[in-house]
């Protein structure tokens, strides 16, 4: 059945706005953005983009969504294609460490920018940014945990799982702030300090 062409155009249009809104996120928060900013700046229909999106919150959940498909594909998938427990979990470490510093989104690590700024309000925002971040969260520990039952680690694994997760988060906050690539530096030699084989 061919497709109507009006829904392959309003696609289209999604996902440039979505591409953007995302972008603007990272920098300006979930707050910041608006359905006239976007298509002002995509040089849009106003109309054309309101259509896409009944209300601002809308927007910022399908902005969340967004981000999230973006993180997962530059972190989470290419670790799936590496070697359960220890292997993988440098993967992910290393994956993180180079979507930040390579600045995927502008903004630095978009969940977060936007985790501090829906951490203490409540509703459907809040809820879909703790999601996306547990999801991974979640998924540092069962790796380290995998790790741990393969023998590979002799460690707590809930315990690295959270101390790996901070040194990310600490890597991406101090670089944004002080515009530099140093704390990658020290986020990997740590991390690697952290990930010592089993003797």
């Amino acid at each position: 059945m061919p497709v109507d062409g009006r829904v392959a155009r309003g696609d289209v249009t999604r996902k440039l706005v979505l591409r953007r809104a995302v972008d603007v996120a990272s920098v300006d928060g979930l707050d910041g953005l608006s359905l006239g900013r976007l298509a002002t700046e995509l040089e849009l229909s106003k109309s054309g983009v309101f259509a896409l999106f009944g209300s601002k919150e809308d927007l910022q959940l399908a902005t969340v969504e967004a981000a999230f498909e973006i993180f997962r594909s530059h972190v989470v998938t290419p670790s799936l294609d590496v070697a359960p427990g220890l292997p993988r979990l440098r993967a992910i470490c290393e994956n993180w460490l180079v979507y930040s510093e390579k600045r995927v989104f502008p903004g630095g690590c978009f969940f977060f920018n936007v985790g501090a700024e829906f951490d203490a309000r409540p509703g459907r925002v809040h809820d879909a940014v703790a999601s996306a971040s547990g999801s991974f969260a979640t998924f540092i520990r069962s790796t380290a945990a995998e790790a741990v039952n393969l023998g590979h680690l002799d460690v707590d694994a809930e315990v690295l799982a959270f101390e790996l997760h901070a040194l990310g988060r600490a890597a991406n906050a101090d670089s944004v702030l002080t515009g530099t690539t140093t704390p990658y530096a020290v986020a990997r030699r740590a991390i690697q300090a952290h990930l010592a084989e089993k003797p």
